[in-house]
């Protein structure tokens, strides 16, 4: 029985090691791409860390598992500002509002005189062969988003989006070379007067200025493929202009294929001077694994938002038969406020009239 429990602990002493070796390496993800793919499980690895390392504190290596598990709790809460507290059901908000910002949902009276209206995008990932687009189209017509950014809309979506161009008669469709994985952009509120949408040179993204009244604010619908060993990282690249040239008002939704802690997201964020709002938690999982598996996905469904745009909320929605589940966002505008006059410019503020000076 001895030799077998010292196997035991020597088994998981060596994988206590591997997994901290590659969740080390997901830390040096802007050195090269393929150690930002170890970043995408950093909580996945963080876990199984931990699980490794308890069992040998009972043995002679427990100051190397105390030292284990103060690493994968602390490896764990860098992804804390990224991720809401994680929960086991699907829908739930994720990002709420500042402050004495309340959002206002339709139909509700505002809570305050200055409250302004709340809109609402749907993000979704609509798997190329889904079975069920009757879902899709359900869950459309059930929630009314203003806008709508749409990604692996292969050939086959395009006949059944058909069914809402009365709803949404404002829409530009990027096919993708592979006729796979194309974007759209649905509006149910008009492009801005003189703006044309427009898709990048591949069908990975599309972009449409939307007039919201008073505030115009450029959408755009994106889909990265895979990380390293896939090219995602070189996909970027091919896209910097087109993150740089987003207006100074945006908000951008994908299926970014990475997840908000990876240096891929932070890459985007940066050329596209973007902020990227919390995930309310996995929204991709394998298509063979049931729902309840769920908490063990990864949350790559992300939305960036810049300039008037205030994100009240990320949710998640209900399967309609893709491996990744919607997103709703709910956001308001900020106004355009005044600059303060500053109060000793004002005192000494003084008007010459008839030749007289009055402070």
């Amino acid at each position: 029985m001895v030799p077998v429990r010292n196997m035991m602990v020597s088994a998981a002493f060596v994988a206590m090691l591997v997994f901290s070796a590659a969740l080390v390496a997901g830390f040096f993800g802007t050195l090269h791409p393929a150690f930002d793919s170890f970043a995408h499980f950093r909580v996945h690895l963080a876990v199984l860390m931990a699980l490794c390392a308890l069992p040998l504190l009972a043995t002679s290596f427990r100051l190397q598992a105390a030292t284990a598990l103060l690493f994968a709790v602390a490896a764990f809460a860098t992804t804390s500002n990224a991720l809401s507290v994680p929960r086991l059901w699907p829908v739930q908000a994720a990002y709420e509002a500042e402050a004495g910002d309340q959002p206002v949902y339709p139909g509700d009276q505002p809570i305050h005189p200055g409250d302004q209206a709340v809109y609402r995008l749907l993000q979704m990932n609509l798997r190329f062969s889904n079975p069920t687009p009757e879902k899709v189209l359900s869950l459309i017509g059930r929630t009314q988003p203003d806008v709508i950014t749409l990604d692996e809309v292969s050939d086959m979506w395009k006949a059944k989006l058909g069914h809402l161009a009365s709803a949404y008669p404002y829409r530009i469709l990027c096919p993708y070379p592979n006729g796979v994985f194309g974007v759209a952009l649905l509006s149910r509120r008009p492009f801005a007067a003189g703006t044309q949408p427009r898709c990048d040179g591949r069908g990975a993204m599309a972009i449409a200025t939307v007039d919201f009244g008073r505030t115009d604010v450029e959408v755009a619908a994106m889909h990265l493929i895979w990380p390293w060993p896939r090219n995602q990282s070189r996909q970027i690249g091919g896209l910097s202009g087109e993150f740089a040239s987003l207006g100074e008002t945006s908000i951008m939704a994908c299926d970014c294929n990475a997840v908000p802690w990876s240096a891929a997201v932070r890459r985007v964020a940066g050329l596209g001077k973007l902020t990227v709002a919390p995930s309310p938690g996995p929204t991709w999982l394998p298509i063979k694994l049931p729902e309840f598996l769920r908490f063990a996905g990864l949350p790559i469904d992300l939305v960036f938002s810049k300039g008037a745009v205030l994100i009240h909320s990320v949710s998640r929605l209900e399967n309609t038969g893709s491996d990744h589940l919607p997103l709703m966002v709910e956001f308001s505008l900020r106004q355009e406020q005044k600059k303060p006059v500053d109060e000793q410019e004002t005192a000494t503020a003084s008007v010459r009239q008839n030749g007289r000076t009055r402070g």
